[in-house]
């Protein structure tokens, strides 16, 4: 048996599904487990000393620019010791990876592989392969092993319009029957997903209850890729806990699809729903093959509307195609819809992300006016053919932040972002929200850069 330190260095406040599950798995096999989620603690030097294997978990694009100088520093202080990356950005990033010193680069499903790499490294096969490898075996999962990991009460909470509440996290299904074509989900399961055995899932759910959770965060890129599957676990964990409350992300031609099911995701206790809209404008929905047109999105806000349902749009404002005044259209929509407090200001200053491996390359017009794929940043860089624009969206990101900071509410912030941004006309009256909806404490955010040349600090 060996040594195995897995970490984590940002999951969007969220206790790591990506280190407890592959835990489970590994401690089962015999082998001596340390979890570290850095967004939270300091890596331990000694913990790294004395472990065979080091496993960073790489879900998202901050994740991975956050582990590049820990894996370096891993490096210097264990040369011996065998580097893996394991999640999403782990294989389309292989190339600058491997320049750290990581030999072994996981995607898809990764915890048999780790698994296997373990039971290799411990009959002393150190052997490196040269291609990362992506699987999409059915997994042999374990209920996750959270222990090790700091208490949920650490991590983001949910405002359920009243108070907070604890939140835990978990997965039902992971990748997506969809090809959008800005989404890091598909350059490694290309239109496959998987389940998580729901009673996997419910015994999660159950421990995560019994630390103290009082909602839950299913982490599903798109809920509703299995519906039957996803609804007979909320049906189940309502009956088991009725208190316990939820949030899932589902596409809008999901939503609309799946009206008939609505009513039971309120009834079994979600209080919201995260839905990547992106645009309200019709060419660049069709650009990203995004599926559904503004159309679409004026029908879910009625539906929502009607069922009594909390909806969380989110948004890439910030694309080749935005002009200034397609921008504002945006805010305009935003404001008449009366959805201003219902979207997290730095949805309005995201700009979109070209990773490696994106669909956006199958673009004529993209691949003319990106640069190369620079490794350092994880991006191909692009710049908007009106200077301007890149200009606003820089200006708005650093407006967001100023006003975060100074506790400003979603309706001020707003009304900030109009007026930086030429709204005119209709301008929002800035002032204390009528109402504060049910909301994340710490934003969510997939396939944009949150920060132009710099990364979020955690």
């Amino acid at each position: 048996m060996i040594r195995v330190l897995l970490v984590s260095t940002y999951e969007l406040g969220r206790q790591p599904f990506g280190l407890a599950s592959p835990a489970a798995c590994l401690r089962a096999d015999g082998h001596h487990v340390t979890c570290a989620d850095l967004a939270l603690e300091k890596l331990s030097l000694n913990a790294v000393r004395q472990a065979d294997l080091i496993a960073f978990h790489l879900p998202m694009h901050t994740a991975t620019r956050l582990a590049a100088p820990v894996i370096e520093t891993v490096r210097r202080v264990h040369a011996s010791a065998h580097v893996c990356c394991y999640g999403l950005y782990a294989p389309v990033n292989a190339g600058y990876l491997r320049s750290l010193g990581v030999e072994t680069l996981l995607g898809g499903e990764f915890e048999d592989e780790l698994r296997r790499l373990a039971q290799r490294l411990a009959a002393g096969d150190r052997s490196v392969s040269a291609e990362p490898l992506v699987s999409y075996e059915r997994v042999r999962f374990e209920t996750p092993d959270r222990s090790g990991l700091p208490p949920l009460t650490r991590y983001a909470s949910m405002f359920d319009g009243q108070a907070n509440r604890i939140t835990g996290y978990t997965e039902a299904t992971r990748g997506c029957k969809h090809l959008c074509r800005h989404c890091p989900v598909v350059p490694v399961y290309n239109g496959r997903f998987r389940v998580v055995p729901a009673d996997v899932v419910l015994a999660d759910i159950a421990q995560q209850v019994e630390s103290g959770a009082q909602h839950i965060t299913f982490g599903d890129p798109d809920f509703f890729n299995g519906p039957t599957h996803g609804m007979r676990i909320v049906q189940r964990m309502k009956k088991s806990f009725p208190a316990l409350t939820y949030d899932v992300t589902i596409k809008i031609e999901h939503l609309l699809k799946r009206r008939d099911l609505l009513s039971e995701l309120r009834r079994t206790g979600c209080l919201l729903v995260t839905t990547a809209v992106e645009s309200v404008d019709d060419e660049v929905l069709s650009r990203l093959d995004k599926g559904h047109t503004k159309a679409d999105f004026l029908e879910v806000v009625r539906l929502f509307r009607a069922e009594g349902l909390n909806l969380s749009p989110t948004f890439i404002p910030f694309t080749p195609w935005t002009t200034r005044e397609s921008y504002r259209e945006l805010l305009r929509v935003l404001l008449e819809l009366d959805l201003t407090n219902q979207v997290a200001p730095v949805q309005l200053a995201l700009r979109l992300l070209i990773p490696a491996g994106s669909r956006l390359l199958e673009l004529e017009e993209i691949r003319r006016m990106v640069d190369a794929f620079q490794p350092d940043a994880l991006v191909h860089r692009w710049r908007h053919p009106d200077p301007g624009v890149d200009e606003l969206a820089e200006r708005l990101l650093q407006l967001v932040d100023s006003e975060q900071k100074r506790g400003a509410s979603r309706s001020e912030c707003f009304a900030a972002i109009w007026a930086e941004a030429g709204g005119g006309g209709l301008a929002p009256a800035p002032g204390p929200e009528r109402t504060k909806p049910p909301q994340l404490s710490e934003p969510w955010y997939c396939c944009a850069e949150p920060m132009q040349d710099r990364i979020a600090k955690v």
